[in-house]
């Protein structure tokens, strides 16, 4: 009994701090939560849990900036996304758990570093580049649960200021993790530890939102991105031991 409450408080922590950096920086709540709920839980039910955080984050954060939403540019993103969900929900169901731990762990390293670095595309501009971002999106979010450095880049690529990007962001989190859980399942937690995870994505929620105004951009992006790249490391670690 008391390792599964330490189990479930850890679950808890970890959503509460993903939460907290998704409402702050608008994405990043898969980036910090995957690699450790992947640890706890398994591949299948930490990408998930992902899904279905990260979705209710993004819920609770449209609540503010809806009306910011630019639904003509999201179009062409959710589509490609919806297309490429059920691939990535393909993939990850037919490989073997030391090479499924392997590939997430290298998509995550590769994506966090690509973020990093800023990198700017021309292909990623215009509708062109919002379908390319929207597919490979997609198929990292039910695979592997990461979608949002994709979209990360698309919106770097178009210029947007952090301020457009913020709601925007929620928007997509919101609908391509409701396919990504229509794909994938919903974990299965105990009734405790659901109730948990709804407390800390509240609780986390609140948290981002108050930080937002105190802590510069830059700096908490960078520890964000530090965090994430450490995680996907030691995912990435624990597959190729494995495998």
């Amino acid at each position: 009994m008391t390792g599964a409450w330490a189990a479930e408080l850890l679950l808890g922590g970890i959503v509460l701090a993903a939460s907290s950096v998704q409402r702050l920086a608008g994405i990043g709540f898969a980036l910090v939560a995957v690699p450790a709920l992947v640890l706890l839980l398994g591949p299948s039910e930490g990408v998930a849990l992902a899904n279905c955080g990260a979705g209710l984050v993004s819920a609770v954060g449209l609540a503010d900036g809806w009306r910011d939403v630019r639904l003509r540019a999201m179009l062409p993103l959710v589509l490609a996304a919806g297309c490429c969900v059920p691939v990535g929900t393909w993939v990850a169901r037919r490989l073997p758990e030391p090479q499924l731990l392997a590939g997430m762990g290298a998509l995550m390293t590769t994506a966090v570093l690509v973020v990093m670095r800023g990198v700017r595309v021309a292909s990623l501009r215009g509708t062109k580049g919002a379908l390319a971002a929207g597919a490979a999106s997609g198929f990292m979010n039910s695979a592997a649960g990461v979608g949002g450095p994709a979209i990360s880049l698309y919106a770097v690529n178009a210029g947007w200021t952090v301020r457009e990007f913020i709601p925007n962001a929620q928007f997509y989190g919101l609908l391509v993790n409701a396919l990504s859980l229509a794909a994938n399942g919903a974990p299965r937690l105990s009734t405790a530890a659901w109730l948990l995870v709804a407390v800390a994505v509240a609780a986390g929620s609140v948290t981002g939102k108050a930080l937002a105004a105190r802590i510069p951009e830059g700096p908490a992006r960078r520890l964000v991105l530090l965090l994430a790249l450490a995680g996907a490391l030691v995912t990435l670690g624990k597959g190729l031991w494995g495998w």
